[in-house]
């Protein structure tokens, strides 16, 4: 269960060559249709960073996190408005995943585990404020905003109760989409995957 960890010279350089003009768009797709998959099916889970995961750990934090911005636009703009301000998220979810990937938090099942608690915790950090902002402190996910209903009737501050709603829920959401994303980089071929290295 274990990958070669590929490295780079810099994590943090970026050119926007014809690798990363396909792999955006492609990782902005897989964003788009799962999250749309997701919400059609009324699963617990989003599922709408998996491209994020995979264009980061393929290209870098700075791909991961343009993708995830571009994802939120896209969707805000056609399936829901009020998406395209989680678009913050998706940014910092996409550098922390490639700043993981690079220092080897995804070379194996158990490390892919810790780091998608890590990256649980930075999406509930940054999601919390908007869900209060714009939905009263909920997230639109029922079993979770029961949680968030329960915790309020018991009078807990909206912003405990926000951030609990949003924190469970982001740790089974990024558990999944962590080892979706490693399961499928694990599939890929040494050659693209040393492709988009070299390209760095």
């Amino acid at each position: 269960m274990r990958v070669q960890n590929i490295k780079r010279s810099s994590i943090w350089k970026f050119r926007l060559s014809t690798a990363t003009m396909t792999l955006i768009p492609a990782a902005v797709g897989i964003n788009y249709v799962a999250k749309a998959f997701a919400e059609g099916l009324k699963l617990p889970v989003w599922l709408g960073t998996l491209g994020t995961f995979l264009a980061s750990m393929l290209a870098g934090p700075v791909a991961g996190a343009i993708s995830g911005f571009i994802n939120h636009v896209i969707y805000g703009l056609t399936l829901s408005p009020l998406s395209t301000v989680y678009a913050i998220t998706s940014i910092a979810i996409g550098i922390a995943v490639g700043v993981l990937h690079a220092k080897g938090w995804f070379s194996s099942a158990k490390k892919v585990f810790v780091s998608a608690i890590i990256i649980a915790i930075v999406s509930a950090v940054i999601s919390t404020p908007l869900n209060v902002i714009f939905w009263g402190g909920q997230t639109g996910i029922p079993w979770g905003d029961s949680i968030f209903a329960v915790m309020i009737a018991n009078h807990i501050p909206v912003w405990i109760s926000s951030f609990t709603d949003e924190f469970i829920l982001d740790i089974l959401d990024k558990v999944v989409v962590a080892y979706l994303a490693f399961f499928i980089y694990r599939q890929l071929p040494q050659r693209m995957i040393r492709f988009f290295r070299d390209d760095k």
